[in-house]
Parts: C-alpha cells; structure tokens; sequence
C-alpha cells in the first residue's frame, strides 16, 4: 500500500481547507470540484494538467472523524477518501468536462480500492465524485449516464456520487509530491499499474 512510500516523511497536522489561498482563488472567480481517485497524489498530478485549474489541493473527506491524519485514514480509523479539490476558471474549463475526465483518471469498476491500493469497505483509496450543489450534481449524473451509454468494457460502474462533507486538507508533505519527489512518484505510479489499467478501460481516452 502506499503507506510505505511515506515512511520517514515529516509528518504535519492536517487541516482543514480554508485560508487566504482559498479566499483569493473565490475571489478571482474560481468555483470547487472535489474528487477522490485513489492515490491523491496521482490524482493532485493529473488534475494540475488541465487548462483552467487553478489550483488543486490534496486531503481527506467522507468521513467520521475531524481533523483526521494520514496514519489514521491509511489505517482504515475514519471512513474518509483519499481525494483532491480542484479550483477551477468555470470560463475556461467547466465542471462537466472536469467529471468527463474524471472517469478516464480512475478505475470505476473497482469498489473501495484503485489499482494496488486496496481499502476494504469504505475505503481510503475508493473512487468518488462528492458533489457540491444541486447543480455539480445534474453533471456528474449526466456524466455518468453518458459513460453507461459509450463505455467499452462490460464490468459495471461502481463509482458513487456523493454529497460534499467537510474536505480537511492533507499533511504538507503530500501537496504537490508529484513535483517535491519526482523520481518516487513515477516509480509508485508505474509500480502500481494505475496507467496500464486505465489504458485496458479507456484506450486512447485513457488520462483525457
């Protein structure tokens, strides 16, 4: 699991996502998008590729406890996902075409894992769209029903849409780890097979 590719990282309390980087992104007339794909360091990496991100945060959600701590979600203690929020430029790149690619960065035919994450019920590393209005909702609901309609392979969607609880953001160390431990992070990606999986499900779509 991933757990120990995190040993011996400097371990900070988490916290909850708000502060002055928020404040400024609102400002600037960004909106919130919360994911969660398993690793939130994959998913943090493949999020802060597309045009009109403006930022994406690592953390936790989904679960029972508050202020939870890595040890404590890897550990299976608090029901939260592993998961991303991502702030977008809705005139850039709206919140459809966020869920749209969404699907092609995850695995939804697995319940409660991703790739060699493994989570048991409820798990950390579990695929999940937390929606955060009425509206995020239609989307990621008319996002699936399209992916039902066109998907390729015969398993079924398991990936649940949720309604948003508290997003607490992740320890610093897990912010941008992507860029911070290069070489680490490829060698856990490719390890895991998250990239030859997705392409089994996806094909060329895979990562899009």
């Amino acid at each position: 699991m991933k757990g120990s590719f995190a040993l011996g990282a400097l371990l900070l309390g988490a916290v909850a996502c708000v502060g002055p980087q928020l404040v400024a992104d609102e400002r600037a007339g960004g909106e919130t998008a919360i994911f969660a794909g398993g690793c939130f360091w994959c998913t943090e990496h493949d999020f802060e590729e597309v045009p009109g991100v403006l930022r994406v945060t690592s953390g936790y959600i989904g679960g029972h406890v508050a202020n939870p701590t890595y040890e404590q979600v890897a550990g299976h203690h608090t029901g939260h996902a592993e998961a991303v929020e991502v702030i977008f430029d809705p005139k850039r790149v709206t919140y459809r075409q966020l869920v749209d690619r969404f699907w092609h960065l995850v695995d939804p035919t697995t319940a409660d894992r991703q790739f060699c994450d493994w989570g048991g019920v409820g798990g950390p590393y579990r695929s999940e769209i937390f929606y955060l209005t009425d509206a995020q909702k239609r989307d990621a609901d008319a996002s699936l029903q399209e992916v039902e309609r066109t998907k390729s392979f015969s398993q079924p969607i398991v990936t649940k849409i949720t309604a948003a609880t508290k997003f607490y953001r992740a320890e610093e160390y897990h912010q941008d780890y992507w860029k911070k431990n290069q070489i680490h992070y490829k060698m856990y990606r490719a390890g895991c097979g998250r990239d030859r999986r997705l392409a089994q499900l996806w094909g060329a779509a895979a990562g899009k």
